[in-house]
């Protein structure tokens, strides 16, 4: 089965002060790691980010031999993907959504959701617990084992995920999108150290789980 891999980095770090994709971890960029890790699992990535980064993109990973195309992305991030899904050759089977910003997501959990799909889910999700209370700003409080947290490589039957795309204008992640156009979300285990570079001292943290590796 032929697996390509979208790597969105189209964001503009307005919490963390800067362009976080390109931050540096490890002695590469955050992207760079986030691509490295799709590159288990694909025979091809596609990187979207934005014009202003696009030529600094193509440089940073050009000795990554899976990244076949970097593109820019829209002013969404459901624009940002479809971009992507134009460069994806017709004869993909299995379509991963990956963020740019999750470095530390590990070849197990690439290769836990692509599994999932080969043996028939449409959708698959890493998910992950809640260990704090939650409650509304209205005061109402959630139960926590109602809720997870939705982490990324998120895989798809590449067939769904087009399709979902060309009938859906916009969701906070293809998960939503696929549910959207009436497709079904199985879950797989998620790990906690596929952390999201969101602020500054989430570098430090990503830094102390590389080494632990």
């Amino acid at each position: 089965m032929k697996i390509w891999t979208i790597v969105v980095a189209a964001g503009q770090g307005l919490r963390f002060g800067s362009k976080k994709q390109f931050a540096e971890l490890s002695g590469a960029s955050v992207l760079f790691h986030s691509v490295l890790a799709a590159s288990s699992v694909s025979d091809g990535i596609v990187v979207v980010t934005t014009d202003e980064d696009l030529e600094y993109a193509k440089v940073s990973l050009q000795n990554v031999e899976k990244v076949k195309e970097v593109v820019v992305g829209g002013s969404t991030r459901s624009k940002s993907v479809r971009k992507g899904l134009e460069q994806v050759p017709q004869n993909c089977d299995i379509l991963i959504v990956h963020d740019g910003v999750r470095p530390l997501a590990s070849e197990k959990l690439f290769k836990s959701v692509v599994e999932k799909i080969q043996e028939g889910s449409e959708a698959v999700v890493p998910v992950v617990p809640i260990a704090d209370s939650l409650r509304l700003i209205s005061g109402e409080q959630i139960d926590r084992s109602e809720v997870v947290a939705i982490q990324t490589p998120q895989a798809f039957k590449a067939t769904l995920l087009l399709k979902a795309h060309s009938t859906s204008e916009s969701a906070s992640d293809d998960a939503s999108l696929v549910e959207l156009a009436g497709g079904t979300i199985d879950f797989v285990d998620g790990d906690v150290r596929n952390l999201k570079i969101t602020v500054s001292s989430d570098l430090q943290i990503a830094e102390n789980f590389l080494l632990q590796r």
